[in-house]
């Protein structure tokens, strides 16, 4: 990555998401997002987001926000399964159409 970036460069992020299905999925999408808090520390990536979301009672999600420019080496490591653009683009009501 560029040492400087200017203020028009933005950084495209990626959330990289493990799906979790089940009577217990809640509790393990919230114990895996302590993994990747781990795993951010030990491999000291630049950011530092992660987070779990209850969908609802069978179905839970953890998820991590990486750079475009790590999303290789960490899915390779990590097998998430699947991926986004991280804040999904949406167009405001104005550019559509």
């Amino acid at each position: 990555m560029p040492e400087s970036i200017s203020q028009n460069e933005t950084i495209k992020k990626i959330k990289l998401i493990w799906d979790f299905r089940g009577p217990v999925a809640a509790k393990i999408a919230e114990h895996h997002e302590i993994h990747l808090k781990e795993y951010i520390a030990i491999e000291k990536l630049e950011l530092n987001i992660t987070g779990f979301e209850i969908k609802n009672d069978m179905y839970a999600i953890a998820f991590m926000v990486v750079t475009q420019e790590n999303m290789i080496l960490v899915r390779d490591a990590l097998k998430p399964h699947r991926g986004e653009v991280f804040p999904c683009p949406t167009l405001p009501k104005s550019e559509e159409a």
